[in-house]
């Protein structure tokens, strides 16, 4: 059972079907700030039974140590989705590796939530899953989210062209690594 995160300012909690209205609130808060940074969604992802689903699949992941996802509450409001972070497509054997994601409601850039969050979670990734590798992929006009990978150390491999489609452009995405040298 994965327990909650700490940092300063928040407390990244692991996935909770209970988060379903919270979830769904942040998400409708934030739909026009994160529509050029993500896929495009229909209307049904602005749903409670989706994003009840999301949750579920999510506890899930965690379960089967496929993947961890963590939401964001600010310490002074624990009561408020302000965004998500996770690790995904876990890799065991002799690569030791997974992806990080992370998204921040709007009206919270620029207090350096993102960058606590990236912290903690890469360090859980480090101490806990015994990872090597984290690997993050930023489209370069994405300067925010780039700089708080840089504070938290992570470095640019390389350029992977056309990686994703968001908002309905394949978009070029700077790879950002992180190694764990312990392992």
């Amino acid at each position: 059972m994965i327990t909650q995160l700490e940092t300063p300012d928040l407390f990244l909690r692991p996935a909770d079907p209970r988060f379903a209205e919270m979830l769904l609130c942040y998400y409708q808060r934030n739909q026009a700030f994160l529509e050029p940074f993500e896929p495009r969604q229909d209307a049904a992802f602005y749903t409670l039974a989706y994003q009840k689903a999301l949750l579920v699949q999510d506890a899930a992941a965690a379960q089967q140590g496929s993947g961890f996802r963590f939401y964001l509450f600010p310490r002074e409001d624990g009561q408020t989705i302000i965004g998500t972070i996770g690790l995904s497509n876990l890799v065991r054997g002799c690569f030791l590796s997974c992806f990080l994601g992370y998204k921040l409601d709007g009206g919270f850039v620029n207090r350096g939530y993102m960058t606590q969050a990236i912290r903690a979670v890469t360090q859980f990734a480090f101490d806990t899953l015994r990872l090597h590798r984290v690997e993050a992929n930023v489209m370069p006009r994405n300067l925010p989210s780039l700089r708080a990978l840089e504070k938290c150390g992570f470095q640019a491999e390389g350029l992977s062209r056309q990686y994703l489609k968001i908002n309905g452009v394949w978009e070029d995405h700077i790879h950002m690594v992180l190694l764990n040298d312990a392992v």
